[in-house]
């Protein structure tokens, strides 16, 4: 009974289907052949596949939306492999930018100011963004103006580097501000 319940789960799992249609499964009554192993030209479909199994390859519909679908003769897995692994490398090269934090309290003398602003000018120029803000514990919540005031001078500082988002705003007992770097536009 428990066999028979397994079975009849994995049945209703939809299988992936092919995102081209290959050989057989191409349903049109002529295709276009493009390709460097075949002479250009509209082709009966029975030919079509005729050449391909010639040349013991696959015939693979590219644009199926086309009158008549333009198709080509190639390696279908092979294909897919190196269209799989262009998109793998696209994807390892797009650059994801991520969220810098710089703590500060309303304290906070002028080399640590420095220091951080240092750090926080390698982030902008990595093209990470990069949030500050001032940490207020007990009774410093009452120089929210110095908050305000570091946090306005900490983004005049890094004006040739990054950009304001927001002017300083106090969430809870953080003042918080969002710098996001200057897009290098290259002169034509």
């Amino acid at each position: 009974m428990a066999q028979s319940r397994i079975f009849n789960v994995l049945n209703r799992i939809p299988k992936k289907e092919d995102e081209h249609r290959i050989n057989e499964k191409i349903t049109s009554y002529e295709v276009r052949l493009v390709g460097s192993n075949v002479e250009m030209g509209v082709y009966p479909i029975e030919k079509a596949k005729r050449m391909a199994q010639d040349l013991e390859l696959d015939l693979v519909e590219i644009s199926p939306n086309i009158n008549p679908p333009i198709c080509k003769i190639i390696d279908y897995k092979k294909f897919l492999y190196e269209k799989k692994k262009k998109e793998k490398e696209v994807k390892s090269n797009a650059k994801t930018s991520e969220v810098k934090e710089i703590r500060f309290t309303p304290g906070t003398d002028d080399h640590d100011f420095e220091f951080k602003c240092k750090h926080a000018e390698k982030f902008l120029k990595d093209g990470n963004k990069v949030k500050a803000f001032v940490q207020f514990k007990g009774r410093a919540i009452m120089f929210q103006s110095r908050g305000n005031l570091l946090l306005l001078k900490f983004a005049e500082r890094l004006t040739e580097f990054g950009q304001l988002e927001n002017m300083p705003k106090l969430d809870g007992r953080k003042m918080n501000v969002m710098l996001s770097p200057k897009t290098n536009k290259k002169k034509v």
